[in-house]
């Protein structure tokens, strides 16, 4: 597969499309890591009620708006993206804690 051009690369919409759909596709890669670590969590913790944790959450929050802000990106837009993924994390992580269970 070839690789799409830089951002600064492109000449057409095609270009940014190409562009686009290869970060979608490396985005992809990489949520399929981070549920990884979900259904790891779902494996050694315990206790169900653990799986929402609003510290860590808020923690999670803050650390996204702040690389967000240091890569000149707006930190509230990245903010309500990361509120997304870690909602859906849970509710992953809370699907495989009880299938963890079942199986045992």
């Amino acid at each position: 597969m070839t690789r799409a051009k830089l951002p600064h690369q492109c000449e057409t919409m095609a270009d940014v499309r190409a562009g686009v759909d290869q970060v979608d596709r490396e985005l992809v890669a990489l949520l399929v890591r981070r549920f990884g670590y979900m259904d790891a969590a779902a494996r050694i913790k315990t206790d169900r009620a653990t799986v929402r944790d609003e510290a860590r959450k808020a923690e999670v929050l803050d650390n996204v708006a702040r690389a967000a802000e240091v890569a000149g990106l707006e930190p509230a837009r990245l903010r309500a993206v990361w509120n997304e993924l870690v909602e859906q994390s849970i509710a992953y992580e809370a699907v495989q804690w009880d299938r963890v269970r079942a199986r045992d």
